[in-house]
């Protein structure tokens, strides 16, 4: 997967800070657009750190790449265990209970359960920097 980026900031030992402009999950960039209500919403520029083999420096526009398995495995742990979990918990408690009202209000706690471990998971991959980025190109000084 490949994405341009503005390096914020060395780190040292051959890493840079990188910033990565946010868009929206069905690819449309926002920005461009007159609704910029999303924008409001959530932080516009995702910070990362990836390796800087061609020693760029801050302020560089770069182009940056990672692997796209490792993007793909997370996409869909946020995106597919909470649908998961919710519709387990749903299915599970209206089949236990008999009530359908108790199996929405499971679902709902399956839901949130899945929420909470996407949260985490995304802890766990900023701590141990688990997906990793490469400036490959600069762009632009």
């Amino acid at each position: 997967m490949e994405q341009t980026a503005r390096v914020t900031r060395l780190m040292g030992a051959g890493l840079a800070e990188i910033a990565v402009k946010r868009k929206s999950a069905c690819g449309h960039d926002c920005a461009t657009c007159a609704g910029k209500c999303s924008e409001l919403l959530v932080e516009s520029e995702v910070k990362a750190v990836a390796s800087n083999p061609l020693h760029a420096q801050p302020g560089d526009t770069v182009r940056v790449e990672s692997r796209t398995g490792q993007v793909l495995q997370i996409a869909a742990v946020v995106y597919l265990v909470p649908l998961l979990l919710f519709f387990v918990f749903c299915f599970a408690g209206a089949g236990i209970t008999g009530r359908e009202s108790v199996g929405l209000a499971l679902g709902g706690l399956g839901f949130a359960l899945g929420i909470a471990l996407a949260v985490a998971l995304n802890g766990v991959v900023r701590r141990h920097n688990k997906t990793t980025f490469a400036i490959t190109a600069i762009e632009g000084r």
